[in-house]
């Protein structure tokens, strides 16, 4: 995007790594503008980008010296795959969605993960400014529910409205409070986003979620490798052009981002100093990580009509002197505008709010009402019948808990064996209507609906009037894993 706006802190072509950073006379992969695409996606796993970020492979010894990010380290890690995957960028012509929404509304360049890990632990900074301790993902935390405080409780707590909707199962289900009964209604399937806004029915803090399973009649758009980005492209065009047409235009901020850099090159620097641990929770063995450095920087997209066409949000000047932007800025700001009494954690406390882009004393009348058409950036189609990945699993699994067949002999690994795409869609739609059918139902009985839908042994007993499905349910959702 740099060669759209000089000012964007991007790459130029110039940048490279080594293909040992302990051979001053090694080889060096120049990065270039050939992204395609990528099976399998690179490392981001702890040791992965410390490897990325500092040189070097992750030991103890290593650890304590805190090096400096050097960011040459991209290639070395990705010794075991092609080493161009991690060095090849997509040019605005690819991303035309992108390019149009950098070019009317702003970019933030120095938007960072949240931490050095993986997908999950990173996600689950959007919502509640920290992880929990973890740092890998974890499946027995995941599909159990994570317990802390999320930015959906906060608004709840102070008369604000949320939405979530989703394309395949909310993962936003892997926060436990998101399980109360009393926010099933707040789950909302995608097809009911661009009613909401030609209603001007939008709630005060929006979730849209991608779909996560490649079908050749509904292919993936979350941009997961080796998905196909073009898809994600038309997403995002979608959401845009609802928002747009709604009645509700002028009161919208509409973020993009992504939960962590997938292992791909970024010539930035890392933050490494002045980054607050949330909670004092140190990350389990080996890594036993303090939460006190950022991971790599990833991209974020941020529209509205009251922002200037072609802003660039570069370093921030507060709250505190280290301030960054991250993923915990996102409900920093929310924080702030809606006059939340009080942070999730001292992370979101921290982070740098981007309210400060809302310059304009009136919202623009020229804002595109349309956006580019994307182009398909994959030769092959969906590949439906494929292994699940890491990530899939997990959904699988986390559904599993929502009918109750975690308790079977088949949880987890038989459950997941052999399983397609096509297959894990299937299964984690069922088991997700039935945990609403029967949600709302309980509801209708007189259930509380701030419970937490949770295990038999915390001795909740439910109303004589409820269905004996819902005795069932509550005897075998997990809640302490």
């Amino acid at each position: 995007m740099k060669s759209l706006n000089p000012e964007i802190d991007g790459v130029t072509g110039s940048e490279s790594n080594p293909m040992s950073t302990a051979d001053p006379n090694s080889n060096r992969i120049q990065f270039g503008d050939r992204s395609a695409n990528t099976d399998p996606d690179p490392g981001h796993a702890v040791q992965d980008i410390y490897e990325q970020i500092f040189g070097e492979p992750w030991s103890e010894s290593s650890a304590a010296n805190k090096l400096p990010p050097t960011m040459q380290g991209f290639v070395q890690n990705a010794a075991k795959q092609p080493t161009e995957a991690v060095m090849n960028g997509f040019r605005p012509d690819r991303v035309p969605v992108y390019a149009e929404l950098v070019k009317e509304f702003a970019v933030c360049d120095s938007w960072f993960a949240s931490v050095p890990a993986a997908t999950q632990p990173n996600r689950l900074y959007v919502h509640s400014a920290t992880s929990y301790g973890m740092t890998n993902n974890d499946t027995g935390k995941l599909v159990g529910g994570l317990p802390q405080k999320t930015i959906f409780d906060s608004l709840d707590e102070n008369g604000f409205s949320f939405g979530i909707y989703y394309q395949t199962l909310p993962i936003t289900l892997f926060y436990r409070n998101l399980r109360k009964l009393k926010y099933i209604d707040n789950f909302h399937p995608f097809d009911s986003f661009k009613k909401h806004c030609k209603e001007g029915k939008l709630q005060n803090y929006v979730v849209i979620e991608p779909r996560y399973f490649d079908l050749l009649s509904n292919p993936a758009n979350d941009d997961h490798p080796p998905h196909d980005v073009g898809e994600g492209q038309k997403l995002v065009k979608e959401v845009y052009e609802a928002l747009r047409s709604s009645p509700q235009w002028k009161e919208i901020l509409f973020v993009i981002t992504y939960d962590e850099h997938g292992g791909f090159y970024d010539h930035v620097p890392t933050p490494v100093e002045g980054v607050p641990s949330p909670d004092d929770i140190v990350g389990p063995d080996p890594f036993k990580f303090k939460f006190d450095r950022l991971g790599v920087r990833v991209p974020a997209i941020i529209i509205s009509p009251w922002i200037e066409p072609g802003k660039v949000l570069h370093n921030p000047l507060g709250p505190f002197p280290t301030s960054q932007y991250e993923h915990s800025s996102i409900a920093a700001t929310v924080k702030k505008i809606y006059k939340l009494p009080q942070f999730l954690t001292k992370r979101d406390a921290w982070a740098a709010t981007f309210d400060s882009l809302l310059t304009l004393s009136t919202p623009r009348t020229d804002c595109p009402e349309k956006l580019p058409e994307p182009a398909k950036l994959r030769e092959v189609g969906a590949q439906e019948q494929a292994k699940l990945s890491e990530f899939q699993e997990e959904l699988v699994q986390m559904a599993a808990t929502l009918n109750g067949d975690h308790k079977k002999s088949i949880y987890p690994n038989k459950l997941v064996e052999n399983m397609t795409a096509l297959d894990a869609i299937k299964y984690i739609e069922d088991a997700f209507n039935t945990f609403l059918d029967e949600c709302n139902k309980a509801k209708q009985s007189g259930v509380d609906g701030s419970q937490i839908v949770e295990c038999a042994d915390k001795n909740k007993s439910t109303p004589p009037n409820s269905k004996n499905f819902f005795q069932k349910l509550l005897s075998c959702i997990v809640c302490d894993p």
